[in-house]
């Protein structure tokens, strides 16, 4: 449904005739004549528009509005993952880790279990990085002496680049000379 303002005259099959009276994030407030004050929520698709008024105040974000803001600072702060796809050779595959002792039992995890895991340590590496990298109280030199820590951690994680779907999402290290 379009975005009503204040004012506007709407319909609604069960309680008549009514005009918009505040504007919420979710719904909107609406006097009635056959059922008083309601709140009506947005996405109702029972309200018709008689009459709209267009000089209305309107509320100071829509919902779109807000979604598009809690999206872009979630982004900006790495909030947000990455969809990272597992290779196909490995969907729907298990992962044993078998004891050389064999009176212990073997522990069975989904292959799609240990590459979400895997995908979350490499997010939680680059959030790492960008905190290092934006910290005001760190000098230059102290950022690029634990940036290669970080360097030596994705090194590590190597290893794990044949579940990934992409070469684009692959692990890497410190370049060889």
């Amino acid at each position: 449904m379009e975005e009503l303002t204040i004012g506007t005259r709407v319909e609604h099959p069960r309680y008549g005739e009514g005009i918009v009276s505040r504007d919420n994030l979710t719904a909107y407030e609406i006097f009635f004549e056959r059922g008083g004050k309601m709140e009506i929520t947005k996405r109702n698709t029972d309200l018709t528009v008689l009459e709209t008024n267009e000089s209305g105040a309107k509320s100071s974000l829509s919902i779109k509005e807000l979604e598009k803001v809690i999206s872009y600072v979630l982004d900006k702060h790495a909030v947000l993952n990455e969809l990272v796809p597992l290779g196909e050779k490995w969907s729907g595959g298990t992962m044993l880790l078998q004891p050389a002792n064999q009176e212990l039992k073997p522990k069975e995890i989904p292959i799609e279990t240990f590459f979400h895991k895997i995908v979350m340590l490499r997010d939680r590496l680059r959030v790492l990085e960008q905190n290092i990298n934006s910290s005001k109280s760190l000098s230059d030199e102290e950022k690029v002496n634990i940036q290669q820590y970080i360097t030596r951690a994705y090194g590590s994680l190597t290893t794990f680049n044949v579940l990934f779907s992409d070469k684009e999402h692959y692990f890497v290290g410190a370049k060889s000379k």
